[in-house]
């Protein structure tokens, strides 16, 4: 008995009609980037593993835990890419971006690989939408993108999304904020895990990030980072709340919120889904998009210093929230044509292909079979209109075309058009007929 396969555990199959949400939100985040200034970049699914070790922090979960590593037939170790912003930055240095291009405004979507436990809408193969936008320094740069993302919530229809911001201030003032936190966590280093050890030694902010139940009064009670940011952060968080107030967008000040990855400075920004009722369809964790400023990271993988400002978000857990607050809306054929066996049948099938290929939807059953299930066959793909192509048809040259979403009880509707006149009438019908 042969063996039957399935997918590697957390890598999941998109498949119809679940993929259509996926494609309605791409296609969405395509257009509205495409406003604001962002071309899309495709970057290599691999990496060099040290491009992640250096941009995101050894002392990360991603990096010491999550990370798919190898080491290929180069003898050279390769990553998956865990996140898209280190090769981005990557990419914006060694093509020289920076030389031809004062200020770049890039966006990215694909798939994303890290090795963690599993939770609603986080998979080890995920999908992300990102965007990243390099040369300006200017508080207006962080609302810009912030703005970005909160539009595109509205536009694919996620309501409850709550917009949570802190800063991190710059270089200068974080060692000083860094001791602070190493004198508050210090009675707490026995009850520490050996990662929560690890993080107190290395990047003790990391700590404000933990799960461990026995840190989270000490988290609770940990000094903020807003109070010992310098006079300059200061001035810049507060032009981006200003910004943010005259745009009209909503926000809550986190003081707690630090993000995961070591290379965000200043503005730090996580959109939360928050339903005002109801179940929350994403479970305990709610954040659906993340990002802030990252002014030191080009400088930081041997590029120029340019500053820099991001975002990204999960499209798995997207795609699920829009699933089930909005349901899937299949595409659906305007107009289906079945066939009969005979010499006419080639002429129907040509016809389908010639209105295909004039930009309109129609479909046909390419089994044939008898008639009444090839009208099955038409309502099962929700088609609006049915016409039988035969014999008569093609002699009369002429249509019979039946409705097919009528109301319970409405007296039947049919329409007669002529071959010729096809492309106009589906042209006028391009809406669901009522």
């Amino acid at each position: 008995m042969s063996k039957t396969f399935a997918a590697v555990k957390g890598m999941n199959d998109l498949l119809p009609p679940q993929i259509e949400i996926w494609q309605r939100i791409e296609g969405i985040a395509r257009k509205l980037f495409g406003r604001y200034g962002f071309s899309e970049v495709r970057t290599p699914i691999v990496e060099d593993t040290a491009l992640f070790v250096r941009s995101v922090g050894e002392v990360t979960d991603i990096v010491g835990k999550e990370m798919y590593t190898f080491i290929d037939k180069g003898d050279r170790s390769i990553s998956m890419r865990p996140e898209g912003t280190a090769p981005a930055a990557r990419a914006y240095i060694e093509n020289g971006v920076a030389n031809t291009e004062p200020l770049t405004r890039w966006f990215y979507m694909g798939p994303m690989f890290r090795y963690e436990r599993m939770k609603t809408g986080r998979y080890r193969q995920f999908y992300q939408l990102g965007a990243e936008a390099y040369g300006a320094l200017d508080p207006a740069q962080d609302v810009e993108v912030i703005s970005l993302c909160h539009e595109f919530f509205k536009q694919i229809g996620v309501p409850d999304v709550v917009l949570h911001l802190n800063s991190l201030g710059d270089g200068s003032t974080r060692p000083a904020y860094l001791e602070l936190l190493k004198q508050h966590f210090l009675p707490f280093l026995e009850v520490m895990s050996p990662e929560a050890k690890l993080a107190y030694e290395k990047n003790t902010m990391r700590l404000l990030d933990s799960k461990e139940a026995a840190l989270q009064e000490a988290i609770a009670s940990a000094p903020a980072i807003l109070d010992s940011i310098d006079e300059g952060s200061k001035q810049h968080f507060a032009d981006v709340q200003r910004l943010l107030i005259k745009l009209g967008i909503p926000f809550e000040l986190d003081r707690r919120l630090v993000r995961g990855l070591d290379y965000y400075t200043r503005t730090t920004f996580e959109f939360i889904y928050e339903p005002k009722s109801g179940e929350n369809a994403l479970g305990t964790a709610g954040t659906v998009c993340g990002g802030g400023r990252y002014d030191r990271l080009v400088h930081e993988l041997g590029g120029p210093e340019k500053p820099a400002v991001g975002f990204a978000m999960g499209l798995d857990r997207l795609v699920l929230l829009v699933e089930k607050l909005k349901g899937i809306e299949r595409a659906a054929p305007t107009l289906f044509i079945g066939t009969f066996d005979g010499p006419e049948r080639d002429d129907a099938i040509a016809l389908v292909m010639k209105l295909r290929n004039e930009g309109f939807d129609v479909d046909f059953d390419p089994r044939n079979g008898k008639l009444p299930k090839q009208k099955e066959r038409a309502s099962k793909v929700n088609a609006a209109w049915f016409a039988a192509y035969g014999v008569n048809e093609h002699t009369a040259r002429t249509l019979k075309i039946d409705n097919m979403r009528l109301a319970p009880g409405a007296p039947k509707e049919t329409v007669e058009v002529a071959l010729d006149a096809l492309p106009a009438w589906l042209n006028s019908k391009s809406k669901t007929p009522s």
